[in-house]
């Protein structure tokens, strides 16, 4: 009997733009790292002094906040912020929300959020006092804040254009491809088994918010090592490799392959059902709590700004 299974291949199947996206924001990471590691190499002996004896570096100069290169650096971050808050923009206004991919707005609001307070870090000069330090600290807040929304919205299955899915739905996924799963013939009910720690649907709605949130950090945590163990297990019973004991590369079975992502997939998709409601709501309380950070954190932006061109720093 042939099985025709589709595996998701996003790289090979994604259209130009998709994929035109995706090598932006790789490339755009990257770049991000590498400026970093340069500034920290570059600047290091500075920012291990102490406040007094910085202004006897002939890096200070350039490094401290109103310097040459810590001035700019200011500029570019406040600029990023600007950015930042076009994506909550782009939901009130029409014209704004009809340009471009929601998704694709949501990566860059991502990328902008993490590489603006490191940028910041750097201005200034990892020294935080006054208004500018009470701005920095409640800054990393709003970062770590956004970090853990966006956690959470990817807890909450998509369909694809994107739009939430339905429990009903959702679970119809995971049943599909617990049928295909079991229809290689190939992956036993206790290799499955051995992919989930999850509690069921009725323990889950028991769970308080906090406790839902912890168990699905725990589990993604630990998902991809038990994922390698089981695949180590089948390569090596498969393959009788060295390289397949450690589980390095992708065997050449076909079938042990399709195997090994649908299990993947159907873990994954299990867990988004099991602690969907939990992560609607949690998702709902997130903005509640972001927003008000968010904006005390741009007003006090703006003060800081103000006030420096007030006092002539520019």
């Amino acid at each position: 009997m042939s099985l025709n299974l589709t595996v998701p291949r996003v790289a090979a199947n994604a259209p130009n733009g998709e994929h035109t996206h995706t090598m932006i924001l790789k490339v755009a990471y990257l770049t991000a790292c590498l400026l970093t590691v340069a500034l920290l190499i570059y600047g290091s002996n500075y920012y291990w002094l102490a406040a007094a004896q910085r202004a006897f570096s002939p890096k200070h100069a350039y490094l401290k906040p109103s310097g040459t290169l810590g001035l700019r650096l200011g500029m570019l971050g406040f600029l990023m912020f600007l950015l930042i808050y076009l994506y909550p923009l782009r939901k009130k206004w029409g014209w704004l929300g009809r340009r471009g991919n929601s998704r694709h707005w949501l990566n860059f609001h991502v990328l902008l959020g993490l590489c603006a307070p490191v940028v910041i870090t750097f201005h200034s000069s990892f020294k935080f006092s006054g208004i500018a330090g009470v701005a920095y600290w409640l800054m990393i807040l709003v970062s770590f804040s956004g970090i853990v929304g966006r956690y959470i919205y990817a807890q909450i299955p998509r369909s694809l254009n994107y739009a939430e899915l339905s429990f009903k739905e959702a679970q119809q996924k995971g049943t599909e491809l617990a049928a295909q799963l079991q229809a290689l013939g190939i992956l036993t009910q206790r290799d499955i088994a051995s992919l989930v720690r999850l509690p069921n649907l009725q323990q889950a709605e028991r769970l308080s918010l906090a406790g839902a949130l912890l168990d699905m950090l725990l589990f993604d945590a630990a998902f991809p090592f038990r994922v390698w163990r089981l695949r180590q297990k089948m390569l090596w019973s498969h393959t009788r490799s060295v390289f397949a004991i450690a589980g390095f590369r992708r065997s050449r079975n076909i079938s042990l392959e399709r195997a090994i992502s649908l299990a993947r997939e159907q873990m994954l998709v299990s867990k988004k059902i099991i602690f969907l409601s939990k992560s609607q709501r949690m998702f709902q309380l997130w903005h509640v709590i972001h927003r008000p950070f968010s904006y005390s954190f741009a007003l006090l932006v703006t003060i800081h700004v103000v006030l420096m061109l007030m006092l002539g720093y520019y």
